[in-house]
């Protein structure tokens, strides 16, 4: 991992390395965010009671459907029956419609004069000239990807005048009228616009008359043949670029290049029908979401369909769309559409819904640990607040702009609910708009400064709450965090803020102010190797200054007793001291106190009592600090899902102030470290990775910017054989020049041992918050391993003979496990020749049947359990 060497980062390079992690980080995030926007719940709440209370005042007889009494049966009976012709212009809307009218399924046609030609702003030449619309001759085009294509035009067009709706199902046919919002009556059959019938070329004279019957009515509708233009374009992001750059943008006299449909085939074969639509949906419902040109939709579908069939079946086989038809209408009722009607006002309470944004934001950092990740890296706390308030207050700035304000409607209580910071930004936002108002219609200016005087608008009041508010807010949010420190820490003393009146400390080793109580009593129960570690760090607390990177001195950490049950002495007075380029490794088995003791020294945790010291500082009081040194791969892998590996790197590394290219060079470094660099994996988002990606990612991202002290939870785990042994060579080459800590899984295996044995220089074993043991791992197995391990398997009516002997190798030879004809010994290593034991089993095998044996000295495991299980037995006895 690349040195750095230009001391922590500065509060602008923090600043710097959040804005940019959280720019990227946003960007994946936008849908998400839009979504919490979009429906805001209060405002639907909202206008669902206004519509109610408007709606019972709507719905009276006379808004209703006609209605008269038919007397059927000639006995006086009467009837009610209702129906359009019983009704006036004022109630026909609320009738009913059984039996809504067949219509054909047509095209949205571009007219004449918005047909697609060519122009400087779209690159393709294939389109006609511009001079098609002098004369009215410009085809219609359509747009395509791939081979199936080809299939799309239908045959050519025959009226069968006794079955109109047949002749048209086979036809490709449009039309230039605007649709309607529903297609009870259809447009196209009610204006003077032609149908068109879409054709590779028209002959001449290819105009038909088509008698069509609405009602009790026929008229002659005419048919006439356009030339349906087939472009073939290479890619849907080029089919999608030409149809916006044609597209109107808001002008309804801006319709420049308008195309009547485009089809991308490229994802189909004989085994996928997989295909994109685009259909011409120039005229919208100004009034509400639903586009009008959905109703010109299904041809568009039937086309593509057909041309699918076409390919795998042949040009006889169609799926004809014979009409197309509205759903029965029942009678209604008179509806005011309210939220259609005063949307634009009520938006305005969608600026508060960007609360949810910064929530979720805060709380996924907090949820999955990242925020403490990030102090931990050296992220101090002012760079995070500056840039996490500027961020949102920007977007909330921006939001701002986009909505109008409704007014207040209270009268006196107006400035009481200014208090809060919505209702504030509401009423100068209101203020705005009625100067705007006014002005626009009376031919002067809006606002001025000099409005503010005015004591009709309440401006310089709301101006003065907001900067009030915004000061207290800003503060008090600051101080909660730091005193409440949810997710972020060790908590601050409430009055952490008096702290900068006092002199700042210097950065060398300081010996603790308060004499340590108690430390006696440790040293006459603990083992020796244990209280020579106690001595050796209270010699190192007398020194002005040590070489040792990690000092701890009497730790403790008591976990306080709740509903009745003890308090929990999770570390009970560990003294460790670390030099520098020494890995230490903690072995212990669940609830030992290893997590306890790591998440004190990386600040999670305040200790107890006691103290300790990283590069001379103390964790108590000089933990931030000591983030912008310390590096941590922890036991979970904390990781933004939508960031990708090098993303992660280039953030923690500007963390630790790299900059320009040696920021380059150590993300590429530490990438190729640990097998991230090839095939692009280093730039595929985290939430991507496997387990074992996440898990060489996070140890990468503790090793970044050269940190001096490294905490590693179980670094290896999840990691194949090949990986597990590279990420090895990876921290043996680390821990050269600075000091590592690390723990192996709590679940004694092979592995972890193994892992325990390869990356450590002194190992120490964690029982019930003490430490048993220490020393390097040759040391622990010749001091807790001094027997041979024999086991031997026979058939059952054998088992004494095999107990025999071992009891004439070794008298004081003890059996651990008998099970089945196999028994396992520990034989004293001062007792034993491994000559005695291998003549012995030879002389065995020619009086009895031996199915396997084996003779293996103590491993780290074996040492593990001897120590966890006397320690156990210990602290159960006392």
């Amino acid at each position: 991992m690349a040195d750095s060497s230009h001391g922590p980062a500065s509060f602008w390079t923090q600043a710097n390395a959040l804005l940019r992690k959280n720019i990227a980080f946003q960007k994946r995030n936008f849908k998400t965010n839009v979504r919490l926007i979009t429906f805001p719940f209060f405002l639907c709440l909202l206008l669902v009671l206004l519509q109610n209370l408007v709606n019972r005042e709507l719905d009276k007889s006379k808004n209703r459907c006609g209605c008269t009494c038919i007397d059927r049966n000639g006995d006086g009976t009467c009837e009610r029956v209702c129906g359009i012709e019983y009704s006036t212009l004022d109630q026909v809307g609320t009738c009913p419609i059984p039996s809504p009218p067949e219509w054909p399924a047509l095209l949205q046609i571009p007219a004449p004069e918005y047909r697609a030609v060519r122009t400087d702003f779209i690159p393709f030449t294939d389109l006609p000239d511009d001079l098609c619309k002098r004369t009215g001759s410009c085809p219609v085009t359509i747009l395509l990807t791939g081979d199936l294509a080809g299939n799309l035009f239908m045959g050519a067009f025959s009226l069968n005048s006794s079955d109109i709706l047949n002749s048209f199902a086979n036809a490709f046919l449009g039309s230039e009228a605007i649709s309607e919002l529903s297609n009870f009556l259809e447009s196209a059959f009610f204006s003077d616009l032609p149908i068109y019938n879409v054709q590779p070329q028209c002959t001449p004279n290819s105009t038909l008359s088509v008698p069509i019957q609405i009602g009790s009515t026929i008229v002659q509708q005419e048919v006439r043949c356009v030339q349906g233009l087939h472009l073939w374009r290479n890619s849907s992001s080029e089919v999608n670029d030409e149809l916006f750059k044609g597209y109107r943008q808001g002008n309804p006299e801006r319709k420049i290049n308008e195309i009547v449909a485009a089809y991308d085939f490229l994802n189909s074969n004989g085994n996928n029908f997989n295909v994109s639509i685009w259909y011409n949906s120039t005229y919208k419902n100004d009034s509400g979401s639903s586009p009008l040109g959905l109703v010109r939709a299904p041809r568009s579908i039937n086309l593509a369909s057909n041309a699918y069939l076409h390919f795998l079946q042949g040009a006889g086989v169609k799926m004809p769309l014979k009409f197309v038809k509205e759903m029965p209408k029942p009678e209604t009722e008179v509806r005011l559409d309210f939220s259609s009607l005063l949307g634009t006002l009520f938006f305005t309470w969608v600026i508060l819904q960007l609360f949810p944004v910064v929530l979720t934001s805060l709380v996924y950092e907090k949820q999955q640990n990242l925020r403490i990740m990030m102090k931990m890296h050296g992220l101090g706390d002012g760079p995070y607040w500056t840039i996490s308030y500027a961020y949102f207050l920007f977007i909330s700035s921006i939001y701002t702009l986009c909505f109008v304000i409704f007014g207040s409607l209270i009268g006196a209580w107006v400035v009481v609910m200014e208090i809060f910071p919505g209702f504030s930004l509401y009423r100068g936002l209101y203020e705005f708009g009625q100067y705007s108002f006014t002005g626009n219609y009376m031919g002067i200016d809006g606002m001025r400064w000099k409005n503010l005087n005015d004591s009709t608008n309440g401006m310089k009041e709301v101006l003065i709450i907001m900067f009030v508010e915004w000061l207290v807010v800003l503060f008090v949010a600051y101080y909660i965090d730091q005193v409440v420190a949810l997710g972020s820490g060790v908590r601050r003393h409430p009055l952490f803020f008096l702290q900068c009146f006092r002199k700042k400390p210097s950065s060398s080793f300081r010996r603790p102010s308060l004499k340590r109580q108690g430390s006696k009593v440790f040293v006459k129960m603990e083992k020796a190797d244990v209280s020579q570690e106690r001595e050796k760090v209270e010699q190192l607390l007398l020194e002005p200054s040590t070489s040792h990177s990690i000092i701890c001195d009497n730790l403790k950490k008591v976990y306080p007793g709740r509903d009745g049950n003890p308090e929990k002495f999770a570390v009970r007075g560990l003294s460790l001291a670390l030099p520098q380029g020494e890995c230490f490794g903690m072995l212990g088995p669940n609830g030992a106190g290893k997590t306890s003791f790591i998440n004190m020294m990386i600040g999670l945790t305040k200790p107890t009592s006691g103290s300790a010291f990283v590069q001379g500082l103390d964790i108590q009081i000089d933990m931030n600090r000591i983030y912008t040194s310390m590096g941590v791969c922890p036991q979970h892998d904390l990781l933004w899902e939508t960031l990708t590996g090098r993303e992660h790197l280039q953030f923690y590394g500007r963390l630790k102030n790299l900059k320009g290219a040696a920021l380059t060079q150590a993300v590429e470094e530490s990438l190729k470290s640990v097998n991230l660099y090839h095939g692009g994996v280093g730039d595929k988002q985290a939430g991507k990775y496997s387990g074992g990606m996440k898990r060489r990612l996070s140890v990468a991202i503790s090793l970044i910017g050269d940190p001096k002290v490294v905490y590693m939870d179980e670094p290896s785990t999840g990691l194949d054989p090949a990986s597990r042994n590279n990420l090895w060579n990876v921290v043996k080459r680390a821990k050269q020049d600075r000091a590592i800590i690390l723990t192996t899984s709590s679940m004694v295996s092979a592995h972890s041992m193994e892992e325990a044995e390869v990356l450590c220089d002194r190992l120490g074993i964690f029982v019930d918050g003490s430490l048993q043991c220490i020393g390097n791992p040759k040391e622990l197995k010749a001091r807790y391993g001094g027997s041979y391990v024999f086991t031997m398997t026979t058939s059952s009516n054998q088992e004494e003979e095999v107990e025999n002997l071992v009891r004439r190798l070794s008298p004081n030879a003890n059996r651990v496990y008998h099970i089945s004809g196999t028994q396992k010994f520990e034989l004293p290593k001062q007792e034993v020749r491994i000559a005695d034991v291998f003549q012995a089993v030879e002389n065995a095998k020619s009086k009895f049947t031996v199915h396997a044996w084996g003779l293996a000295d103590t491993t780290l495991e074996d040492v593990f359990i001897k120590v966890a299980r006397g320690a156990q037995s210990f602290n159960v006895l006392s």
